[in-house]
């Protein structure tokens, strides 16, 4: 394959295929998602069986059990990712509201119109369920979009590729609007981050590695984090029950996700009486913990902490725990060596809570809740294109808001400037 010939004519569809889904009318993606979401729930077995392939290669490659996990699919995930598409067909259209209207000395009437970006790359690894919720936010905010997969994931992302095609040319809607790359080449990705005549905004969804290289070689917008280094504090005013099941969710419900907590920091006052017991329960379910001095007098037997765990996003079973002496302690810690992801607080006082959410200065800040909450889905946003740390266009959880701009619309009637 003449990877540039092909990568040129993929982003050609992609530009031609993104004025006609920019201009159709809500009723018509609407009915493109929904169909699509149909089309997976009945190919259910065919996913599977695709994803199976997939898991077999995987695992012959002797891949990390993290990423196996993410790459795995059940009846029960692409339930969910049907339920998924048809909430994003739910949710109000966002292209076209007009808002901040107002009238000004001269006559006129200036306001701001939401559009969509055009044509979006979205560059992943292992989970296939991206290919879906990726395909249906973008369609909603009338964009064309271009997934390159990563290899463990091709069978997979191609078997639901073909449901979210069924879908657009069932609805009135070019293929061409949704296209996976079909080639495993890491040149196409290369190929893909020079393309800015055809590509408005990359989102790399990955390792660190990958969103390295996107950081280098791009030469187009991007949306994205680095790193997902989320902690939990557990304040001396907090209540104990809460705080055990905030910390032990964060960190258990599921390792390999980006929003999953790598750091535990407890205050002084409640540590003797929270860390033992989370100790038991971390270590129950195969954590290993690695703790400063005053952790490890506490619980004994358990590794020292270095400085280079504090910075670490492990998608493991692996959690950094310190004692820090009280809130300034902990913000200081999270500003130090935080990726600026989601950060959790449990504590009972609303002056403290107040003070974490407004100095921790992180995309996700929450008050006595698990960090595995910040993400599209929970977020009520149907699904995510990603999670962005930058601090321009779109923070967080990227969903429909996200994938669109705004420009200025002007209404007059025969004024003329003097």
């Amino acid at each position: 394959m003449d990877i540039q010939s092909y990568m040129t004519g993929v982003g050609r569809q992609a530009r031609a295929a993104s004025r006609l889904v920019a201009k159709a009318d809500t009723a018509t993606k609407n009915r493109a998602l929904k169909l699509t979401a149909d089309a997976i729930e009945r190919d259910a077995e065919r996913l599977l069986a695709a994803n199976a392939r997939d898991l077999a290669a995987a695992r012959e490659k002797k891949l990390d059990p993290p990423l196996i996990d993410r790459l795995t699919l059940s009846k029960k995930s692409l339930a969910e990712v049907a339920d998924g598409l048809r909430q994003i067909a739910q949710l109000p259209d966002p292209i076209g509201e007009i808002s901040e209207l107002k009238q000004q000395a001269s006559g006129i009437k200036v306001g701001r119109m939401r559009v969509p970006l055009g044509v979006i790359a979205i560059i992943y690894e292992s989970r296939p369920d991206v290919t879906a919720d990726a395909a249906g936010l973008c369609i909603k905010a009338g964009n064309a979009c271009i997934l390159r997969g990563g290899s463990e994931a091709i069978h997979s992302n191609q078997a639901i590729a073909a449901c979210v095609h069924e879908g657009l040319k069932a609805a009135g809607l070019p293929e061409t609007a949704v296209q996976v790359i079909e080639t495993t080449d890491r040149a196409a990705v290369g190929e893909l981050l020079r393309m800015n005549d055809y590509v408005d905004i990359v989102v790399p969804r990955g390792g660190k590695g990958l969103i390295e290289r996107v950081m280098r070689e791009s030469r187009i917008p991007m949306i994205k984090h680095l790193d997902g280094v989320c902690h939990v504090y557990i304040d001396d005013k907090a209540d104990l029950d809460k705080a055990v099941r905030v910390a032990d969710n964060a960190k258990t419900q599921r390792l390999g996700t980006c929003n999953t907590m790598e750091t535990l920091l407890v205050a002084r006052g409640i540590a003797d009486r929270v860390l033992p017991q989370l100790a038991k329960i971390y270590q129950d379910k195969g954590i290993e913990l690695r703790g400063d001095d005053a952790t490890r007098k506490l619980v004994p037997g358990i590794k020292a902490a270095t400085e280079e765990d504090w910075y670490t996003e492990y998608l493991a079973a692996i959690l950094a725990v310190r004692v820090v002496d009280g809130l300034d302690q902990a913000i200081e810690h999270i500003a130090r060596y935080g990726s600026q992801h989601t950060d959790a607080i449990v504590t009972e006082d609303k002056a403290r809570a107040d003070r974490f959410l407004r100095e921790v200065d992180s995309s996700s800040v929450i008050v006595n809740a698990s960090t595995r909450f910040a993400d599209g889905y929970e977020y009520g946003l149907g699904a995510e294109i990603g999670i962005s740390t930058d601090k321009l266009h779109a923070r967080g959880p990227v969903g429909l808001e996200g994938l669109t701009s705004l420009k200025w619309v002007v209404f007059g009637d025969g004024e003329i400037r003097t």
